[in-house]
């Protein structure tokens, strides 16, 4: 059986990215992060949820609501990472799709791509990028 892998971590070519695209008196784009984390996710069960735990400032999640299965709370905290970013969904026995679940900032998948449409599937490739936040990128793949 094959399975899908979610490798998580700072991409320091996302984060160029991010800033050359911010405009002039928009929202500052953070320091990348002096010491990134990186980790990995087997992809199990039907979706699996990207995003990050409540901050201090923030209402807290209802005691119903998860841990996303791709946790991006941090340290170090990506402040461009929604509660709920977006969703990888298993698409029959092989085959994940991506859909960005209307998140503040957007998700990319790939260099240099435009934003998704929030809600709409897109089929995902092993060594695909999917960027989200400032400088998180997500690369699934199988093995």
């Amino acid at each position: 059986m094959t399975v899908w892998t979610a490798r998580v971590w700072a991409d320091r070519d996302h984060y160029e990215l991010v800033r050359a695209r911010s405009t002039p008196g928009g929202v500052p784009v953070p320091d990348f992060p002096a010491a990134p984390r990186e980790f990995t996710v087997e992809l199990r069960g039907e979706e699996v949820s990207i995003g990050r735990r409540p901050v201090p400032d923030e209402a807290p999640a209802a005691p119903s609501d998860p841990a996303p299965g791709i946790d991006l709370t941090g340290p170090p905290r990506d402040p461009g990472v929604s509660r709920l970013h977006a969703m990888l969904l298993a698409v029959g026995d092989d085959r994940w799709v991506v859909l960005d679940a209307s998140s503040t900032n957007g998700t990319t998948l790939n260099y240099g791509a435009e934003p998704l449409v929030p809600g709409t599937a897109v089929p995902l490739d092993p060594g695909d990028a999917i960027h989200v936040g400032a400088w998180t990128t997500i690369t699934v793949g199988r093995r």
